[in-house]
């Protein structure tokens, strides 16, 4: 089983759909930047009162989200197996329709392309990942209103016309265990989550860097701070509270964020205490600075070549450092990279100072030193693969040097962490088993406390 792309995606879809026309519907809930239709597949309820995929004709609706960030490809192969699956079960489809948009920015996943990649640098070779105000769930907390990306407006319009109960955005990491966040909590969804991280053989994520000290009603579930609590929280350069994840609070809803590895590690599942949190944190934001300046150099090189490709007058060139051929370069896709490479090292600095300042813990587990340490790791990297896709197409005279560190660094970060293939399909029912579980507990609450 391989990622799938958003052709496929669509594709799929549009079988899907066909074999099942009284049930499935696939229509186009927006159009991204560059022109590619942002797909959403609609799973009627079995009472449904009025048309399939409408919020007035069912009782309630899930908004399922995949494909928000670039380079986690898992999201869009678990819609479609939900999908499916909720064709062969029906019963959690009583008095709910099911919407998954299938892929919440398709022109990212066009560059971000590895289909099945083999190892941590097969998985680098061609990486993208937008910078966080071009990302369709981050962008409201980075941005104004009005200079918000038609993906961004596309997902919150999906939200307004559905008004879910619940909103599943489905994540992924490069290395690491599983891991739910949640806008509110949603009782007893620990006991599942476990149950299927073990049975699958993927580490639970016990100290999540993202979620740094939030309430956590059991191993990998983490809630989110309500506003003005005291809860201290993880560094995050977005307020998550902005993000679309809290657009459904509008309607009384909750989203469930659902991470998966693609490479699997036992040490972010270690409880244990760590013997000196702090002194652990400053080596690695040493490290981490350490790191971000040798690609920083690699990048002022590249940007030296490209201001004298620019004066070489032998072509005509767009000098606009947002066109589409940035700094003098050929190649179309060297905007974004280029953008997201220094949004990664500017955000770098922040980082460092909050790792390394009076709010850093002195107490915390192996678990969660793990994925700080991964988290560093995982910047530095992406930042230099990004440049590096961009120097190779151009053949310029620092990508050897470069692709040999993207190299070493994604063969010390595997063999640090003992990274361990998650297969997609075994990713695929986990994150398929959570969305269910979340769903199926939130029910349960609401009936509980007289909302349903």
């Amino acid at each position: 089983m391989c990622y799938p792309t958003p052709q496929e995606l669509g594709l799929a879809a549009r079988a899907l759909a066909d074999e099942h026309p009284g049930e499935v519907r696939l229509r186009q809930a927006g159009t991204s930047r560059a022109g590619q239709p942002i797909w959403v597949l609609s799973v009627a309820a079995t009472a449904a009162a009025g048309p399939v995929g409408t919020a007035g004709g069912d009782a309630r609706s899930v908004l399922v989200v995949a494909g928000a960030h670039a380079n986690e490809p898992v999201g869009g192969a678990t819609a479609l197996s939900l999908a499916r699956r909720l064709l062969r079960d029906p019963a959690p489809r009583a008095g709910c329709g099911w919407h998954f948009l299938l892929c919440a920015d398709p022109d990212g996943a066009d560059l971000h392309r590895t289909p099945r990649p083999y190892s941590l640098l097969d998985y680098h070779r061609y990486f993208f990942r937008p910078p966080g105000p071009e990302q369709p769930e981050w962008a409201p907390s980075l941005l104004p209103a009005d200079r918000l990306p038609p993906e961004t407006l596309a997902l919150t319009a999906l939200i307004d016309e559905l008004r879910p109960v619940l909103q599943a955005s489905l994540h992924a990491t490069d290395l690491g265990g599983t891991w739910v966040q949640l806008t509110r909590d949603i009782p007893g969804l620990a006991e599942p989550f476990a149950t299927s991280a073990a049975e699958l053989r993927i580490p639970v994520e016990n100290g999540a860097s993202d979620a740094a000290g939030w309430p956590s009603p059991g191993p990998g579930i983490f809630v989110i701070p309500q506003p003005g609590s005291e809860a201290a929280g993880a560094f995050h350069p977005e307020d998550t509270r902005l993000s679309t994840w809290y657009h459904a609070h509008r309607y009384a809803g909750t989203t469930a964020i659902v991470e998966v590895p693609m490479w699997a590690s036992d040490l972010v599942d270690d409880p244990a205490p760590h013997p000196d949190p702090r002194g652990a944190l400053r080596m690695l934001a040493g490290r981490l600075t350490a790191d971000a300046a040798l690609v920083g150099a690699a990048r002022e090189r590249a940007r030296d070549a490209g201001r004298d490709g620019e004066r070489d007058g032998d072509r005509d060139r767009d000098r606009d450092r947002d066109g589409p051929h940035p700094g003098g370069y050929e190649d179309p896709a060297a905007a974004p990279l280029l953008r997201a490479v220094d949004w990664t090292l500017a955000l770098i600095p922040r980082i460092t100072v909050e790792w390394t300042g009076a709010g850093a813990p002195t107490e915390a587990t192996a678990a969660y030193i793990a994925s700080i340490d991964a988290f560093g790791r995982r910047l530095s990297l992406r930042a230099a693969a990004m440049l590096l896709r961009v120097l190779r197409a151009e053949g310029h005279p620092a990508a050897p040097g470069l692709d040999r560190l993207v190299t070493g660094w994604c063969e010390e970060f595997a063999a640090r962490f003992g990274a361990r293939w998650i297969p997609v399909a075994t990713q695929v029912e986990h994150q398929s088993r959570t969305v269910l579980a979340a769903y199926e507990r939130l029910v349960a609450a609401d009936r509980a406390t007289g909302r349903a």
